[in-house]
Order: C-alpha cells, then sequence, then structure tokens
C-alpha cells in the first residue's frame, strides 16, 4: 500500500469519525424541557425561512417540549401554515384564541414572537402582478395575541420578539397598546440593504419600491450601485446609492462591551436584512446599527428624520425578560441536519463563511445563535 494511499486513507477516515463522535455527544447530552410558543405569521412558503434557525437553535440545544418530544420547524408554530401539496395553494390558520390566553400563558414558559408581517396574495398565488402591495390574506399582530402577550409579560416570562412586530399591517389601537406595554416606538420606517439597485439585476428589489420611487420624486430610477433603501408607513421611500450617499455600503450592528462578553458577540458585523427603526424608551440597547453615510447621505436622512444610528438590539432594565431584535434575525436558510451535531458551531465560524458581506450564515453562525442560544440558557430550566 503506498504511502499516498494511506494518508487518503487516513483523511477518510478522520472525516467519517469526527462527524461521528459529534453526533453521538449530542445524542447523549440531556434533553432540556422548556415550552416556547413561536408565532410566525410570514410563511409564504414550505421552507418556512423566517422561523427555521429558531428551530435550528432549539434542537441543537437539546430544548424539547413538555411531553419530550424535539421542536418541528414544519408543526410547531402558530401563525400561516402551508400545506401539502404546495401547487394547490391550501393553508391553515393557528390563531391565538381568546378563550385560550390565560391558559396558554401559564402552559407556557416563553414566547418568540418571529413575524406578524403575514401574507399576501402577490405572495401566494403565482401569476399574479408584484407592481403593489397586494390584499392581505393574514396578517399583523391582534389583540389576542397582545393579550398572550401581556398574561406572559405579567407572570415575567421570557419574550424575544423581532422585526416587524408592530409595524404594518397591526393597526393603531394593538401597536399602541404593545408600544406601552414594552416602552418602544416604532418611527414608521423600515429598512433593506440591497446588493444591487439595478432594476434588471435584482430579484431583491421590490417593484413597488422602484414605482414609488418616481411617483414620489417624479424621477426616473436610475441607481446603479449597492445601497440602502427607507419605506415609512405612509409609503415614502428614501434611497442612498453606495459612493454617492454611503461611505459603506452595507449597516453595521456595534455592540456594547458588556454584551459582547455575556453573549460571545463581536464588536462589529455587517447586516444585510430587512430592520425597522425604533425607538427603545427606558430600555437598555444592547447593540445599534450604523449607517455610514457621508455629508450628501446625511443630509438626504436628516430632511426626512431618519437617524443614522438606532437600535438593532433592545432589552427590558425592569428584570422582565423581554428582548426585541430590531432586524429580521431569524431568517435564515440553515440546514436543520446540522443541529444534531455538537459543537459544530466552533466549525463552522471557519468553515461555512464566504467573502461576500451579504451572506446571512456569517450573521447566523457569529450573532444570531451565539445570542440567541445565550438568552435560552439564561432564563430556561436548568439542564
Amino acid at each position: 500500500m503506498s504511502k499516498s494511499f494511506k494518508v487518503i486513507l487516513f483523511i477518510l477516515a478522520v472525516l467519517l469519525i469526527l462527524p461521528a463522535i459529534s453526533l453521538f455527544k449530542w445524542t447523549i447530552e440531556s434533553k432540556r424541557p422548556f415550552q416556547i410558543m413561536i408565532l410566525n405569521k410570514t410563511v409564504p412558503s414550505l421552507q418556512r425561512h423566517n422561523h427555521r434557525s429558531f428551530h435550528w437553535v432549539l434542537n441543537h440545544e437539546k430544548f424539547v417540549k413538555s411531553n419530550n418530544k424535539p421542536y418541528s420547524y414544519r408543526n410547531d408554530y402558530f401563525g400561516f401554515v402551508p400545506l401539502k401539496p404546495f401547487r394547490n395553494r391550501q393553508y391553515e390558520v393557528r390563531r391565538v384564541k381568546l378563550d385560550e390566553v390565560i391558559d396558554m400563558a401559564n402552559e407556557y414558559d416563553a414566547a418568540y414572537i418571529i413575524d406578524t408581517y403575514g401574507v399576501y396574495f402577490n405572495d401566494w398565488y403565482q401569476g399574479m402582478s408584484n407592481e403593489r402591495r397586494s390584499r392581505k390574506i393574514y396578517g399583523g399582530l391582534n389583540n389576542n395575541d397582545y393579550l398572550f402577550i401581556k398574561e406572559m409579560t405579567d407572570r415575567k416570562k421570557l419574550v424575544i420578539a423581532e422585526y416587524n412586530f408592530i409595524g404594518f399591517p397591526t393597526n393603531d389601537l394593538e401597536r399602541k397598546k404593545t408600544e406601552d406595554l414594552f416602552d418602544i416606538h416604532w418611527t414608521g420606517w423600515t429598512g433593506k440593504y440591497l446588493k444591487s439597485l439595478k432594476e434588471e439585476e435584482n430579484d431583491e428589489l421590490p417593484v413597488w419600491a422602484v414605482n414609488l420611487y418616481k411617483k414620489q420624486y417624479n424621477l426616473p430610477w436610475e441607481f446603479k450601485n449597492s445601497g440602502i433603501i427607507f419605506v415609512n408607513e405612509e409609503n415614502e421611500i428614501v434611497v442612498l446609492e453606495y459612493k454617492v450617499h454611503l461611505d459603506f455600503e452595507v449597516p453595521y450592528i456595534y455592540t456594547c462591551s458588556e454584551t459582547m462578553d455575556e453573549y460571545g458577540l463581536p464588536y462589529q458585523l455587517s447586516y444585510s436584512g430587512w430592520f425597522d427603526i425604533m425607538l427603545p424608551g427606558s430600555n437598555k440597547v444592547l447593540a445599534s446599527y450604523k449607517i455610514h453615510t457621508n455629508e450628501m447621505g446625511d443630509s438626504l436622512l436628516s430632511t426626512h428624520f431618519i437617524p443614522n444610528e438606532f437600535p438593532a438590539v433592545i432589552q427590558s432594565p425592569n428584570g422582565n425578560p423581554y428582548f426585541y431584535f430590531c432586524g429580521d434575525f431569524s431568517n435564515n436558510m440553515v440546514s436543520p441536519v446540522s443541529a444534531y451535531f455538537n459543537n459544530i458551531e466552533r466549525i463552522a465560524k471557519n468553515v461555512f463563511f464566504r467573502e461576500d458581506i451579504t451572506d446571512k450564515h456569517e450573521f447566523f453562525w457569529r450573532y444570531y445563535r451565539p445570542l440567541v442560544s445565550g438568552i435560552l440558557d439564561k432564563y430556561a430550566p436548568e439542564k
């Protein structure tokens, strides 16, 4: 047997043995009962992008339901539920019912409100025009949702919410009550980084956003570089273009030192997802976004009363375990299978990244996973 062949055999053995050992270690870890209510109203496909990564964390950390079974991203959530076969466009809605609010608040140890934006005709039915926002099928935080969340906070149970918690299409009354409950305020503005602002090059660029800009400014859409779009609830739009209004093309999250130490987070990380601009009230700001504008960009933002620095992660200061992520943090296409390998996060930090500031994998492994895992560890029952 040649030396090179032996080396190949050794490498193959290592590649097979190490995952097997990692899987075995994960398997023998103790299960951790932690009953979590998950609400996601924005599920326009069977992939369930908006909450897969949270279920990944639950499975990786061995959190299980009260019946000792693992969480399933396909079934274990409230909200919009697409049914198979998907081509038939059938769905069901799992709602919080008024007569079950008290029992649910007693049953669940925590709640995670991932997205309330909802599902719309253009998202759900093929062949529909995407030139404007279409009619809602289901979405928005309603009174039953609010009552359940209030019951959870009254019991001082963990509540995590994120981007579009109280944004469109939640009505003004439910929004105001929720803002008062958590002492936060939505400015009405949301934003998103786009790798290209060229109409013909970017499927992520909403057609309705282009039309809004043309109508608002009576100008053609002539942007060529990457950039950031801002849209508010009054359908106003602001566009910042890289090299014209921006020194750095993508927003960055900057985390305070105390939060870095507690959750193992980096000081600085690019963020390319949707975000909302929130006023934190008396809450603690654990991390902030910064839009690196130049003088022209500063002028454009100030004209529309948009700050270039605003909260990214908010925590209640009064002992109630409440967190708000001011971004679409859970929307990551992470493989469910990788959750079943012990310490895979250590490998992922060096293997799964690409040289791309829009890569959601880096955000998941370096920021979302340690942050959410740390929060759950802090408030979950002892192992």
